[in-house]
């Protein structure tokens, strides 16, 4: 991995100075580097701050200058369809094995063009200067797992993986953008924002995920390539085994592809099914190479008590343990992080995130569990962060209300009475909530008719009005009224939607390049997605169980306590407030004197922040850790640490 960087002096060459890059090469030095290399050119300057990660990136020479086509790279790229775009560009066999994907992504943009992008498979953001066209090109990959920030000004045009080395530029001011920061503090969930180019700073675009962009003498145009939701063709098999194989042929390849390291490969493991199929495709391919997969697995305090009921279960360990003692050739760790909180990591987090950040219940474990990779020489670490809308997507209740809307009466009838066995419930139970799913104009009428929650808005309602954000979002389902969005739209928006992918690539970026351990998800990769999407909602819910398709490829692959479990599941963050307690009175002091800030005030909602102060009180139950009071107030702090930082 690396972060890259670049100036480009459109106006006039003769202005750039090669120690503007060197500014900014130094903004980096916070972050460990295997190799730091800088090319100029007439007019232009790249460089790299690389973290070698793949055996073909050892010793790479970033920025690569292709003499013969007068063409300059700079990537932080890892591409996963190697074997395809070889043969598909005629690559010889002998200069495969080394080849590293900078190059590969030249060769592509040699024979495709501004259309290269939609030929690659992978994590990437590169930027390529073409010398002969006078024009700079780049691109970010369809989910946006890696970023690229730019600053573009009449004549030079500045780009890097990262933000903070930007501002060592002349001319280029720390400024809060505050229509994007409206959006952050509006939003209740823990989406950052909707704008997909905009960052928290007003001088400081990004490029979206899935988008291109070209500069050809100072005019810059940035379009998007590609999608993974365009219309998909409904795969067509003649049984469900056929499906299953289909599945993982398709599932394997991606988990192969992620495994390519020359250090030692991890994964972070729950119980679920996610991340246990992800280990489970992993561990023989890593065996036939001589490798263990070390697992890394988060669990609460021993003095924790579970308060999440019958149906969720914040410690899963058991399930944990099946899953390593079935799959076999892993190094469990189970690891409880004593004496960290999410309050204790808000200053560094603020400091790498470069902004304001919302997923704090969890923040302090991921943290932990990157570190402990790094310790134990791991390169990357895989994850399911994306299954349950991909291989283990598989909604009965929305499925069941399709069913309900086409009148395809037998077949619910004989769904529901095998739903209703593996739950114990009976039909006439589940009959009335597939209907509300069904028909959610219903509740219109007076006898369905709720009042909708308002959740609690940390946004100033002044500085609301000021920036119309409220009206900006009211298209968008961002947790800010009742929405009627089911299972398959979710779907939808959760690969369509560039802004759920923008957020998630900002933290997978920034976490990579401090601890130098790349995180890698199969269940994200686009031939997963892409097959997942095509196959027919039947294989995914059949004979009263969800998730079937998954549930039924990994048989023998997964212990049947985690396969089979349809009951129980996992909730993180269930403990943040319990680890938090020996803090909370300093927790408390701290809100109710940022309560008292005239620069707080202007833009926090302060009558709110009292309210839901007196809501949660100076000792609350863990049971409040999903309370949106408590969220609110929690998030108040980091902004209130945030803006005391951006204004020293």
């Amino acid at each position: 991995m690396s972060a890259i960087l670049g100036v480009l002096q459109h106006d006039n060459p003769e202005l750039i100075h090669p120690e503007m890059i060197e500014h900014m090469m130094g903004a980096l030095k916070q972050y460990p580097a295997d190799d730091v290399r800088i090319w100029h050119s007439r007019g232009i300057s790249l460089g790299c701050h690389a973290q070698w990660i793949t055996p073909e990136s050892v010793q790479e020479m970033l920025p690569y200058y292709d003499e013969e086509h007068r063409l300059s790279i700079t990537a932080d790229a890892i591409i996963d369809n190697r074997e395809e775009l070889f043969n598909r560009l005629q690559v010889e066999h002998a200069r495969r094995h080394n080849m590293p994907d900078s190059q590969l992504i030249i060769l592509a943009y040699l024979k495709w063009g501004k259309d290269a992008p939609c030929y690659l498979i992978g994590d990437y953001a590169f930027v390529i200067w073409d010398e002969a066209k006078r024009q700079l090109f780049g691109a970010r990959d369809l989910l946006g797992n890696r970023s690229l920030y730019f600053h573009h000004q009449q004549g030079q045009f500045a780009f890097c993986t990262v933000v903070n080395p930007l501002f060592s530029l002349p001319g280029v001011k720390k400024e809060l953008n505050e229509s994007w920061f409206s959006e952050f503090l509006a939003i209740p969930v823990v989406l950052d924002a909707i704008d997909v180019y905009s960052t928290v700073y007003r001088n400081i675009e990004q490029l979206p995920p899935a988008q291109r962009f070209t500069l050809v003498s100072g005019k810059l145009r940035v379009e998007q390539y590609g999608s993974l939701v365009t219309p998909i063709e409904k795969l067509k098999l003649r049984t469900d085994g056929e499906y299953e194989e289909a599945f993982r042929a398709v599932f394997q390849e991606a988990v192969n592809s992620k495994l390519r390291t020359f250090k030692q490969v991890g994964a972070s493991l729950s119980g679920g099914l996610d991340s246990a199929a992800v280990v489970s495709f992993a561990a023989d391919p890593l065996r036939s190479e001589g490798k263990t997969l070390h697992t890394y697995s988060y669990v609460p305090s021993p003095d924790f008590v579970d308060w999440t009921g019958k149906s969720m279960v914040a410690d899963e360990r058991p399930y944990m343990n099946s899953i390593v003692q079935h799959v076999g050739n892993m190094s469990d760790r189970y690891l409880d992080f004593p004496n960290r909180n999410s309050l204790e990591e808000v200053d560094d987090l603020l400091h790498l995130m470069e902004g304001p950040y919302k997923f704090f219940e969890n923040s302090f474990w991921i943290k932990g569990i990157l570190e402990q990779a790094e310790q134990h020489g791991v390169g990357v670490l895989l994850n399911g962060a994306r299954g349950n809308y991909s291989i283990s997507w598989g909604p009965a209740a929305d499925y069941y209300a399709r069913l309900m809307r086409r009148f395809r009466w037998v077949h619910l009838n004989r769904e529901l009475k095998l739903y209703g066995r593996h739950f114990g419930v009976g039909r006439k139970r589940l009959l009335p909530y597939i209907a509300k799913q069904a028909f959610p104009f219903a509740r219109q009428f007076p006898f369905f008719r709720k009042q909708a929650e308002v959740p609690p808005l940390l946004i100033h309602p002044d500085f609301a009005g000021r920036t119309k954000v409220i009206e900006r979002l009211q298209s968008h389902d961002v947790g800010l009224r009742e929405y009627m969005m089911d299972e398959f739209e979710s779907r939808v928006r959760q690969f369509g939607d560039l802004s759920v992918s923008n957020h998630q690539g900002t933290s997978t970026t920034r976490f990579s390049l401090r601890y130098g351990v790349w995180e890698r998800d199969p269940t994200s990769d686009p031939r997963v997605i892409r097959f997942c999407l095509s196959v027919p909602i039947e294989q995914y819910v059949q004979n009263g169980v969800d998730r079937a398709l998954i549930r039924r490829s990994t048989e023998r692959y997964l212990p049947d306590s985690v396969r089979l479990n349809q009951r129980i599941r996992g909730v993180q963050g269930a403990d943040w407030i319990h680890r938090m307690l020996p803090s909370w009175r300093s927790f408390t002091e701290e809100v109710e004197m940022f309560c008292r800030d005239s620069a707080a005030s202007e833009y926090l909602n302060v009558k709110q922040i009292k309210q839901s102060l007196a809501v949660i009180g100076h000792s609350p139950k863990p049971e409040a850790a999903f309370d949106p009071d408590a969220r609110l107030l929690m998030q108040s702090l980091i902004v209130f640490r945030f803006l005391k930082q951006f204004s020293s």
